[in-house]
């Protein structure tokens, strides 16, 4: 029997090329989902380990000890000399030894500026976690090697001279405190000596240069030093920073403020151990432990490799894997509508061979295993393929570099559930989707197996189906609406289960929208056809063909209910994420503009004005003023401080070109200042006196470098543009409030007082600011083009950050972006795959109705019009079923922006025209597409053959 069915396989297969295509994609998409998270874990775990370079084991503190907070802060202040590197590189078996330290400068070559991260140096290139690509790694003093992008900004080869600066050197310099270590020491990836966390760079203690507020580099701290060497960052160690330059010892002290290289805190050191022979390498960390600090011990890179898959095992690599491999079984589940549809075609078109087979002794149990044996050969063919195809897309992407832009680089990683689980899920989803059709085609007698089978399903199976359907559908829609009413009640300020348990009212709607869906879904076989009907009806107004379509596409309502239902699937997921998507934008722009006052801003210690008459004349700028500031500190009437950036402007006219605020009866003279009515820290109102007195100086710029505020100058703002001290400053004014928000969000306050305040020696400026309004529309610009290109502007001045709801904006609108791209395009495999399915249908109508064609033909329908009947019933399939998941996709999308950014703002509920306008235009020609060989079957049989075969 066995061998029969394979003949029967060999001779249809042409008709299982479908399903297997189906199989084929769902299949390929599993494998490659675990291909995607094995290479991701691979990634990320070598770029978890790039900082080690080609060290094989580390000096690093004691984990998963009970550490009291005193043990903390002493692992923490270690410095070089504690970790007596001299008698470490003289231990017998140890090749080098590497302390790390981190910070970040500006170079400067003549009147260019660039920001680089640095870090130390060894006596060994194989020891440094960066490449060397031209010349040598730092060796002897007043050395450094450049990244390469640094020195092509700046146009500096090796051999020539630079100059390097930063914040804790010239801070040290003009207080004369030699001991201002705060920098990154440890792992190079920015922790600072207690412990916190300064990732961003700003807070750095090497940190960006200050510079004059004519663009000139103050030198009086700064260092020549000469390249040696150009650097590469191929693992990413440093992808953050755009790589990393390597700094000879006595420079980089210089740099962290200090004038001893073995005062520099660091907590890790990385070891070249000679580990040719295991216990050789075992004796030498065991001398090496002895040297070391308590709380401290040696480690082997395989370990730390080891520990960093473990941690990413329940991180976001795992959750990134489980989400991909969702839409896997997706595509799979879509699959088995189609495997159902495909082999209740070839049941149809082996009735007769099925009779002959029961005449001649085959029994109904023979006949059944024979279909699921097909089934799990095809399965098992289609899955194979599948996972070859997995494995060839991932080796692509892997070969091409794509994911370079995304600093990681990716290689294929084979493993066991690569091979095992898609071909496992594609052969058992294959003989699921194949039982109906295996019951169907042995459920005859050979007499009947003579006539057309009719595959529906009984009066009672109907019944069950629509209780169940109901149930599911009443449950979602009393949890959709529990949700939506508990956020109302949150919105309007009353007690609300989404108060304190938002997670479990999110969570209520979710499993509301799938009980919906799910019900609608089982319910198919009911409302479908008869949506289809009545939009039938209207079509075969148009003509026989459309008539005769309409006629055909209610003989069998189970097959069209399966059919729409994978087409409505796809459908309603790709409608859910755009209307969310374009909600989410839309919500989120509102909330933006009501939240900030001013559209962008430009703000550091080293802007300069000429950057500023550049950022102005950049398209889609509307206005903008440039105008001095001062971190000041003030105390409300409540007795609390807050700090303050004070900014002199020339008037309120001037401030109204470009704050969003009612501005109206306002004035700014020499004696009043114009406060913000609430906090951008709080979001409460800000309490005043009559009188406010801000103040800066000496002891606040202490706090300052102690706190380290975003945007200030670390050197204290105590100094002012030319380097000076100008001792404790103190303004007096009477305040005047104003509803205007988030000037600057660094601050609780911006404060705008007569730009007089600042030309008359009142106060001293540490920095200027730009305040823009952007009209990129009205310019015929996109507003991601306004930002970079002022960022372009700024570029030069490693100090001048670039903020405000236009950069969180364009950071939404990318990051929203991307993920519908990808969201959308999994979802097209299950629409692709739906579509598969809807030739299937047309193939087995085709089939069902031989006799029916031939008596049409032979009543003088032409070829043409039967052509055309096949493609209106097709249109109607694709359609109705599209139509229906973009009204369910935009009800779900509109349900789920309520329910996360009504936290935000008004939520805006729009109805996404052109992407539901693009899938169902999609539908509708892969539809005529799919009608084009079943036509093709049904035109080419002459009549009196076709009525002879029927």
């Amino acid at each position: 029997m066995f061998s029969i069915t394979l003949k029967l396989m060999k001779k249809s297969a042409r008709m299982l090329i479908p399903a297997g295509i189906a199989i084929l994609i769902g299949t390929a998409f599993i494998a490659a989902t675990f291909l995607f998270g094995n290479a991701m874990n691979d990634a990320l775990a070598a770029q978890n380990t790039a900082q080690l370079g080609g060290a094989n084991y580390v000096i690093s503190p004691d984990s998963g000890k009970d550490l009291t907070d005193k043990d903390q802060d002493y692992i923490y202040t270690r410095t070089v000399n504690d970790f007596q590197l001299d008698r470490i590189r003289a231990t017998e078996g140890v090749k080098d030894a590497r302390a790390s330290y981190a910070g970040s400068v500006t170079v400067t070559r003549g009147n260019k500026h660039a920001s680089s991260y640095v870090i130390t140096t060894a006596a060994k290139r194989t020891l440094l976690p960066v490449t060397i690509t031209q010349g040598d790694q730092p060796a002897d003093s007043n050395e450094i090697a450049l990244t390469k992008s640094v020195a092509d900004q700046l146009g500096v080869k090796v051999g020539d001279r630079v100059t390097v600066n930063s914040q804790a050197a010239q801070y040290a310099g003009k207080t004369g405190d030699s001991a201002g270590n705060t920098g990154d020491a440890g792992d190079e990836s920015a922790q600072n000596a207690d412990g916190t966390s300064s990732h961003d760079g700003d807070s750095d203690a090497a940190s960006g240069a200050s510079v004059s507020s004519d663009g000139a580099n103050t030198a009086d701290s700064g260092m020549t030093v000469r390249v040696v060497g150009l650097t590469d960052d191929p693992n990413g160690a440093y992808a953050y920073y755009g790589g990393a330059s390597v700094l000879s010892d006595n420079v980089i002290t210089a740099m962290a403020g200090s004038n001893d290289f073995g005062n520099l805190p660091v907590y890790l050191v990385y070891l070249d151990i000679d580990d040719a022979s295991d216990t050789a390498a075992a004796s030498t960390v065991k001398q090496v432990s002895t040297l070391l600090p308590k709380h401290f011990s040696v480690q082997s890179r395989a370990a730390l490799v080891e520990e960093s898959v473990k941690s990413m095992s329940s991180g976001e690599t795992s959750i990134t894997t489980i989400f991909l491999l969702s839409f896997g079984i997706l595509a799979m589940l879509v699959a088995a509508l189609v495997i159902a549809n495909t082999f209740q075609v070839l049941v149809a078109q082996r009735r007769r061979t099925l009779a002959l087979l029961r005449t001649i002794g085959a029994n109904k149990s023979q006949l059944y295993v024979s279909v699921l044996f097909e089934a799990g050969v095809l399965g098992l063919i289609a899955s194979a393929l599948g996972v070859g195809l997995g494995i060839g897309l991932m080796a692509a992407l892997c070969q091409s570099g794509l994911m370079k832009a995304t600093g990681m680089t990716m290689r294929l990683v084979l493993s066991g559930p690569v091979f095992t689980v898609p071909m496992a899920f594609g052969i058992i989803m294959t003989v699921i989707a194949s039982l109906g059709s295996a019951r169907s085609a042995t459920a005859v007698t050979p007499l009947e197996a003579l006539r057309l089978i009719e595959l529906t399903d009984t009066r009672r199976a109907g019944v069950v189906r629509a209780v169940i359907s109901v149930l599911l559908i009443v449950a979602g829609v009393a949890l959709c609406a529990f949700s939506v009413w508990q956020m109302s009640e949150n919105i309007a300020g009353r007690d609300s289960m989404a108060d304190k348990q938002y997670p479990l009212v999110l969570l209520a709607a979710i499993i509301g929208c799938a009980l919906i869906f799910l019900g609608l879904v089982l319910s198919a076989t009911f409302w479908l056809p008869v949506l289809m009907r009545g939009v039938g009806a209207m079509v075969a107004l148009a003509g026989p063909s459309a008539k005769v379509a309409h006629a055909n596409i209610q003989k069998n309502p189970r097959r069209v209910a399966a059919t729409g239902a994978a087409l409505l699937i796809g459908v309603t997921l790709v409608s859910t994420i755009a209307t969310g998507a374009a909600s989410a934008k839309q919500t989120m722009n509102e909330a933006l503009t009501t939240r900030y006052s001013v559209d962008m801003i430009a703000a550091g210690t080293d802007m300069t004005g000429k950057q500023a008459s550049e950022a102005a004349k950049v398209k889609g700028v509307q206005r903008g003023i440039y105008a001095p500031t001062r971190m000041m500190t003030m105390k409300d009437a409540d007795g609390k401080s807050l700090s303050v950036l004070v900014v002199g402007v020339d008037g309120v006219d001037a401030l109204r070109k470009v704050v969003r605020s009612d501005l109206s009866g306002v004035t700014i003279d020499g004696d009043s200042v114009l406060m913000p009515k609430y906090s951008a820290a709080t979001g409460k109102d800000i309490p005043l006196d009559k009188s406010v007195t801000f103040t800066a100086g000496a002891a606040e710029a202490q706090a300052d470098v102690a706190n380290g505020p975003s945007g200030n100058d670390a050197n204290g703002s105590a100094e002012n543009g030319n380097g000076q001290s100008g001792g404790t400053q103190t303004l007096t004014l009477k305040p005047r409030k104003v509803d205007y928000r988030r000037i600057a969000s660094n601050y609780a306050a911006v404060a705008f007082v007569d730009a007089s305040h600042f030309t008359n020696g009142g106060i001293k400026a540490d920095g200027h600011i730009m305040l823009m309004r952007i009209d990129a529309e009205g310019a015929g610009v996109a507003l991601n083009d306004v930002f970079t290109n002022v960022q372009n502007v700024f570029s030069a001045s490693a100090g001048v950050t670039v903020t405000g709801p236009v950069a969180e904006r364009t950071q939404w609108e990318t990051m929203i972006n991307g993920m519908m791209a990808l969201l959308v395009g999994l979802i097209a495999v299950a629409v692709l795959i739906a579509l598969v399915g809807v030739a299937n249908t047309l193939s087995l109508s085709v089939i069902e109705r031989t006799r029916e064609s031939a008596t049409l033909r032979a009543i003088g329908m032409t070829r043409g019009q039967l052509r055309r009947s096949l493609a209106v019933e097709a249109l109607l399939l694709s359609l109705v079923s599209g139509v229906v998941g973009v009204v369910l996709g935009t009800l779900f999308g509109w349900l789920g922006s309520y329910m996360v950014f009504s936290l935000y703002g008004d939520t805006v509920f729009p109805f996404e025209w052109a992407t539901n306008g693009v899938v169902l235009g999609v539908a509708a020609l892969a539809a005529l597409l799919a009608s084009v060989a079943p036509a093709r079957r049904a035109v080419k049989t002459p009549p009196v053959e076709a009525l002879a075969e029927a």
